[in-house]
């Protein structure tokens, strides 16, 4: 073992500087105090939302069209624009343009705020997201807690949307939503418990650096050794927080909150322009943040081969590939029925969860 050579990993966990410091000392904002402090933290949290709502407004009117034509045989949008790339601004200035209509049984401002929660609960959770390269907003001792706690704000943001409309489909979309969060959100939480029991902490950056500093294995021949990533470590775990995260975030086979079959569009049946925008948006940012975390915990964060200004290359490559799987899954699987839905979530997924985080203890516990 002593022979093999590391594989070349980005190093970004040993670096406690964070964005907003960063932020401060390049500007000179840090010289004036809480004031500046302040500026460079928004400055820093301006930048991560812009990169992130960039990507989502890439994935959602262009992206998804063309995974999904690939994996069904279609052509999806092509005129605008090389790829049909253009298709981004053209429904962007679409949706933007059309005239917001408010039920007449709305109930508000719930019914305003609804997209607002949903949307902001997911950008929230990027806070504690190591990206790589620096891009670190902020570090808690109780990082992963944090992100679990304000993704779940999105439930509420669901129910709000559902409830307010005075839809009768709306009202069945959100509730849909709640209940299929509750049944997948302990399975998500306890398994991810088992990544802390390995990690040995709930800091985002030290499970990013406890993934990266282990050596699994080595590759004969090339004698590179691989990082003991928790998907490699784990398989198992793995594969129950990706598929408890798929119905966290509704995507197929889990989209029973919307439903179109028979919902119409379930919770977001009666919003339109740019409150369609923000619901829309919001759907996608938390796949995205569902993605991060799967990274964070399980994929190495921003770790890769090279040097370490390509940690945020690794990091949205990581994130994508994710992505790409949830849009795999909607095109190959079909839709689950909602009983059949909150069963596996409730008898399938809550019971391997559990038996996964006391093996892992088990193991753990004859390790140290």
């Amino acid at each position: 073992m002593n022979a093999a050579t590391a594989l070349p990993v980005v190093p970004l966990q040993n670096d406690t500087v964070l964005l907003p410091e960063r932020l401060g000392d390049l500007t000179g904002l840090s010289e004036f105090g809480v004031a500046g402090e302040l500026v460079a933290a928004f400055l820093a949290a301006f930048l991560v939302g812009n990169i992130m709502l960039a990507m989502t407004g890439v994935a959602g009117p262009w992206a998804k069209r063309k995974i999904t034509a690939a994996f069904t045989d279609r052509i999806a949008v092509d005129h605008l624009g090389p790829a049909g790339i253009f298709i981004i601004v053209a429904d962007a200035v679409r949706l933007l343009s059309k005239e917001i209509i408010i039920p007449e049984d709305a109930d508000r401002p719930a019914y305003d705020l609804a997209p607002i929660v949903i949307a902001g609960s997911a950008l929230l959770g990027f806070a504690v997201i190591p990206m790589g390269s620096g891009v670190h907003l902020a570090d808690p001792e109780v990082g992963l807690a944090f992100v679990f706690a304000v993704a779940g704000i999105a439930s509420i943001g669901l129910a709000m949307a559902g409830y307010a409309s005075g839809n009768k489909y709306s009202m069945l979309g959100g509730l849909r939503a709640v209940a299929q969060n509750i049944a997948y959100e302990i399975p998500l939480v306890v398994t991810g418990l088992s990544v802390v029991l390995f990690a040995g902490s709930l800091r985002m950056s030290e499970i990013v650096a406890v993934q990266n500093e282990t050596v699994l294995f080595t590759i004969p021949g090339l004698e590179w050794a691989v990082p003991a990533w928790f998907a490699l470590v784990n398989p198992f775990a793995f594969v129950l927080f990706l598929i408890a995260n798929f119905a966290e975030v509704g995507r197929n086979p889990f989209d029973m909150p919307e439903a179109p079959a028979e919902l119409i569009a379930g919770y977001q049946t009666e919003y339109s322009s740019v409150y369609f925008v923000l619901v829309y948006l919001g759907e996608f940012l938390h796949i995205f943040l569902g993605g991060a975390i799967i990274t964070t915990i399980f994929l190495g964060g921003p770790a890769g081969p090279g040097p370490e200004a390509l940690g945020i290359v690794w990091f949205i490559l990581k994130i994508w590939a994710v992505f790409f799987l949830t849009q795999w899954m909607r095109s190959a699987i079909p839709r689950v029925r909602i009983d059949h839905l909150i069963e596996i979530g409730w008898k399938g997924l809550l019971v391997l969860s559990f038996a996964n985080l006391f093996l892992t203890a088990a193991i753990v516990g004859v390790i140290a």
